[in-house]
């Protein structure tokens, strides 16, 4: 699983013209997920990105998880994590999983952040969103199951 993770100040997601989902300060997680991956894959990257050590301490040095500070999470399904554009212009998508299985794993990547005590606030799997943000920093980080965390 890929997730592009970014520290917040705010966001939000809608779907036609509804807000779904919306969170202040924490994390908004684009999470991706390829064919090769399962249950494993979403409990780790859970983990990784709760446990991420991205906000400041009191010294202004990032020290503290979203665990810590109280934050809460947003997460959005993003099969184009998966995009490959090394031929061509077009990318291609095929090693993002199918969605029926996709689904499955961003619920469980989803539940697992809960499980740490963080709020988790979701995109609509599959829909057409738009995903409205404060990045605040900005951070912004790349993490991928499939590299050893």
């Amino acid at each position: 699983m890929r997730a592009v993770v970014q520290r917040v100040s705010w966001a939000k997601v809608s779907v036609e013209g509804r807000v779904v989902g919306a969170i202040g300060a924490g994390l908004c997680v684009l999470v991706g997920v390829g064919q090769a991956d399962a249950e494993h894959d979403a409990c780790l990257l859970a983990a990784k990105t709760v446990g991420l050590r991205v906000f400041e301490d009191d010294q202004g040095k990032m020290n503290r998880s979203v665990v810590e500070t109280g934050g809460a999470l947003l997460a959005v399904s993003q099969f184009t994590l998966y995009g490959d554009a090394r031929k061509g212009r077009r990318p291609s998508f095929t090693l993002a999983m199918e969605p029926g299985r996709a689904v499955e794993l961003f619920e469980v990547f989803c539940e697992e952040c809960r499980r740490s005590g963080v709020r988790v606030e979701q995109g609509q799997f599959g829909a057409h969103m738009l995903v409205e943000l404060g990045n605040d920093g900005p951070v912004t980080l790349l993490l991928d199951s499939a590299r050893t965390f």
